[in-house]
């Protein structure tokens, strides 16, 4: 039987052709262009997380559980990969946080570097090695790179003019230069970016600079810095990316054409500050390496650090492919700066691929760290525990892997309880339920198969070249949907031959039907290693399953007959209404308190005289009664008895703030002198006074307590 039921495997790899163009073609979604150069093993880079703040769902979306489930997948094929991450722990933020708490930028970054790679791990981002650059052999290597190009005469030295603060002694930063915006006059714009308009500056565009660090108007001196000539290599990285590398994400291909069109400029490799690896140079005194230059070195010297006597053939063999997974804003950096500082050194392979999401948003809305607006990795723990597949399974399905893309608690709970509930917990659920209630949790021997259990094989072991070949092409969201596939063959499969009724009159069918049915649950927790690996290792478990096997998935014999699996649980859970509603409301709060935070009054208005204000006649009404204006989606008919014999008509445009019927009976204050004025045919005989709230709300102004309809307020 055994025979009979076992399926046609290919043989584990030893060593795996893999195309510098193998691409998804968009014109033919089954066509991968062929293959060209054989690798022998696969170094996976992740984009080095900033250590002045913790992961929060933007990152884990964009880099981290992509990169992570391509390298369970390598993994699982047998593939000789190498997972390499760390913290991105030098540059300007980290320390004006230092200078803002109080506490050295060392300090800052170790309580950071402690709150990233513990996320990490909780989420099972299954990193070889997760280092960081203030490690002894990142600042070695550093330099030990950078003088390597000096000495090969690859910078150039530039004068220029920055800014400098008098009082305090030290060049400024870009972030540490505040001023007016030139384009929305905000006045808290910094020396690189308006976060209010969101427009790049650079320092010398700001009006009225002013040094953050010391308060003081910054003069301009002159200072001298090395810089890489990137317009020196625009000639091969051009066609480098264009021409040879087709298969790049469009996003990615777009971003490095506009930077060519515009013609490559020299960048800085140096900064004046003293955060940061000393340039390693004769009078470079009080200079770092450049941030942008010093992190992406952290890939080499993390892998140096894991493998001291063989890290070379990981960044120096042309049979290693390297694969840099990172965000948008990372583009430019990964795809041009940083081949152009590996080919000047002369030694390094450069990147195969560089797969690159675009950003994920939240309830609409961009994540902001300085904003507080995002979902904390340590914070979604508390509120759901045990949950890191669910947060897994919901990035993967909403990856913004061609645009932005936005996630909403609602569709976080929909897509737990429409498909990790309903489809892949409800298969898994019936077919170990009818094991324990006919067979005592005791794998049944099946008998002969059907035409129809013949299709629903045939069926479920296609799933396998299908994920495959998304994988392949980096396209996990399609990926994870097709293994999916599986549970919903498994459903159809059960709810077509109902074994609950067949029981009764064929009890040996129903023993090929459940047969059948649990190995396709153990094909499940293979199929979803890559992207659930808590669920497939707690599945596994209950199938006393030892380990997931990639060339074994589409197998028909993955449990044997007469093997005893454990009583029957809930694999996910499903959330309820007030849960979410709990999360939606939490980021209401962050929303209210920033808004509140940086509430600005209107300016004063023109001074008036004492004989101008004595001119408005303000009284006191009681609405008797408040409709909305037809055809109009802002305006409020209210009836007021102002008291007069005739009740007064005033139309307000605040139906966008109240319901008409709240309203009712609430005394408010009124100008009863304007001049009568139509609206929508409607004659208005004054006007509601009202306040414009922080958060831009209406609010009509009401006496403190009751008073007689017309009392003037004086």
């Amino acid at each position: 039987m055994r025979a009979f039921l076992a399926s046609v495997f290919n043989p584990l790899h030893q060593g795996y052709c893999l195309s510098l163009s193998a691409s998804y073609n968009s014109k033919n979604p089954q066509l991968l262009l062929p293959m060209s150069k054989t690798f022998q093993r696969t170094l996976v880079t992740a984009a080095l997380p900033y250590a002045n703040g913790g992961v929060h769902i933007g990152h884990l979306a964009g880099v981290y559980v992509p990169s992570d489930i391509y390298v369970r997948y390598l993994r699982l094929k047998g593939e000789e990969v190498l997972f390499v991450c760390g913290s991105d722990e030098h540059g300007v933020p980290i320390t004006i946080r230092a200078r803002k708490e109080g506490i050295t930028p060392q300090e800052v970054c170790d309580r950071y570097h402690g709150i990233i790679s513990k996320s990490f791990a909780d989420f099972g981002i299954s990193f070889d090695i997760y280092s960081r650059t203030t490690s002894k052999v990142h600042a070695e290597t550093a330099s030990q790179f950078f003088r390597t190009l000096y000495d090969k005469g690859e910078f150039v030295e530039q004068e220029s003019e920055q800014y400098y603060d008098e009082e305090a002694k030290t060049f400024l930063a870009d972030r540490y230069i505040t001023g007016e915006c030139p384009h929305c006059h905000n006045d808290k714009a910094y020396g690189d970016q308006c976060e209010k308009c969101g427009t790049a500056l650079s320092p010398l565009e700001l009006i009225n600079p002013t040094s953050a660090v010391s308060g003081a108007k910054p003069v301009l001196k002159k200072t001298k810095h090395w810089y890489l000539p990137l317009d020196k290599h625009q000639q091969w990285l051009e066609p480098w990316i264009t021409q040879e590398h087709p298969e790049w994400r469009t996003n990615v291909m777009g971003q490095c054409k506009s930077w060519f069109d515009m013609g490559l400029q020299p960048r800085a490799v140096s900064r004046d500050l003293d955060w940061g690896i000393p340039v390693p140079v004769e009078g470079a005194e009080g200079k770092v390496l450049y941030v942008w230059f010093d992190a992406p070195i952290g890939y080499i010297s993390n892998t140096r650090e894991l493998l001291p006597d063989t890290w070379e053939k990981w960044w120096k063999s042309d049979d290693t492919r390297l694969l840099h997974f990172i965000g948008k804003d990372n583009i430019v950096f990964h795809c041009i700066v940083f081949p152009a500082m590996l080919k000047a050194e002369g030694s390094y392979i450069l990147p195969d691929n560089v797969p690159s999401n675009e950003f994920l948003n939240l309830e609409d809305d961009k994540i902001s760290t300085s904003r507080n607006w995002a979902v904390w990795l340590d914070e979604y723990l508390v509120d759901f525990p045990n949950k890191q597949d669910v947060l897994r399974y919901v990035l993967t399905a909403n990856a913004p892997e061609t645009k932005d893309n936005n996630f909403t608690w609602k569709d976080f709970q929909a897509r737990n309880n429409n498909e990790l509930v309903a489809v892949y917990g409800n298969f898994v659920n019936r077919a170990l339920v009818l094991t324990q209630k006919y067979y005592d949790g005791v794998v049944p021997t099946p008998s002969v198969l059907t035409d129809y259990d013949q299709a629903t094989i045939a069926e479920f072991q296609g799933v396998k070249a299908e994920v495959e070949r998304l994988l392949d092409a980096f396209r996990f969201r399609d990926a994870q949907k097709e293994a999916m596939n599986l549970a919903r063959i498994g459903n159809k499969y059960l709810a077509d031959l109902e074994p609950w009724k067949l029981i009764k009159t064929e009890s040996e069918r129903v023993k090929t039907i459940l047969f059948l049915s649990l190995q396709l649950v153990a094909n499940l927790s293979i199929a979803f290693e890559p992207f659930l690996p808590f669920s497939s290792q707690k599945l596994r478990g209950w199938l006393g399953l030892e380990k997931a096997e990639w060339e074994r998935l589409g197998a028909t014999d993955l449990i044997a007959s007469g093997t005893t699996i454990a009583a029957p649980e809930l694999l996910f859970e499903k959330i309820e209404d007030a849960v979410v509603e709990a999360q939606v409301q939490k980021l209401l709060d962050t929303k209210a308190a920033n808004e509140a935070a940086n509430y600005q009054p209107e300016p004063i208005k023109t001074a008036v005289t004492f004989e101008d204000f004595e001119k408005l006649d303000i009284r006191v009404g009681k609405i008797l009664a408040c409709e909305k204006v037809k055809k109009a989606d802002k305006l409020l008919c209210f009836t007021i008895d102002d008291g007069t014999p005739t009740p007064r008509t005033i139309v307000s445009g605040i139906a966008q703030h109240y319901q008409p019927e709240a309203l009712v009976g609430k005394e408010v204050c009124f100008i009863a002198n304007f001049p009568p004025r139509k609206l929508k045919g409607i004659e208005s005989q004054g006007m509601i006074l009202s306040a414009v709230d922080a958060d831009g709300s209406l609010v009509v102004i009401t006496p403190e307590r009751e008073v007689r309809g017309g009392s003037q307020v004086g």
